[in-house]
């Protein structure tokens, strides 16, 4: 196993993963889906509804509990689902906003491609992100 495989099956090791039905069903009962693709990828392949758009290189500043910069409504408790195009990135980027605090982060397993085969809701994409 490469180090890069490792690392990544560490960062899974304490995420409990969603398939995506699943993650709509938490969509709708208030989990805050969070896309942290680039925005080319957005605008060739399309958002999900509602998900909010929040880069890479911003996301533990504006979801971390504690941050004076996280977005207003994300608490220590809330529930959160990070997506990237296949759910690489964002198991990894799940894993550090549950050592920041965020408990229930997790990331969609398969990504927005996932997302998108199992014929759930696609908007045309690249929406900005959040400052």
């Amino acid at each position: 196993m490469s180090a890069v495989d490792a690392f990544l099956a560490e960062a899974r090791s304490g995420l409990d993963r969603v398939a995506p039905p699943r993650a709509r069903e938490l969509q709708e009962a208030g989990a805050l889906l969070v896309d942290i693709r680039p925005f080319d990828n957005r605008q060739a392949e399309g958002e999900i509804p509602g998900a909010v758009i929040v880069e890479r290189i911003h996301l533990e500043w504006r979801l971390a509990p504690d941050s004076e910069w996280r977005l207003p409504s994300v608490t220590a408790d809330s529930t959160v689902i990070v997506l990237c195009n296949e759910g690489y990135a964002s198991s990894l980027a799940a894993a550090d906003l549950q050592r920041l605090g965020l408990a229930n982060a997790t990331d969609l397993d398969g990504g927005f491609r996932a997302w998108a085969a199992a014929g759930l809701p696609v908007q045309t994409g690249g929406s900005p992100a959040v400052p």
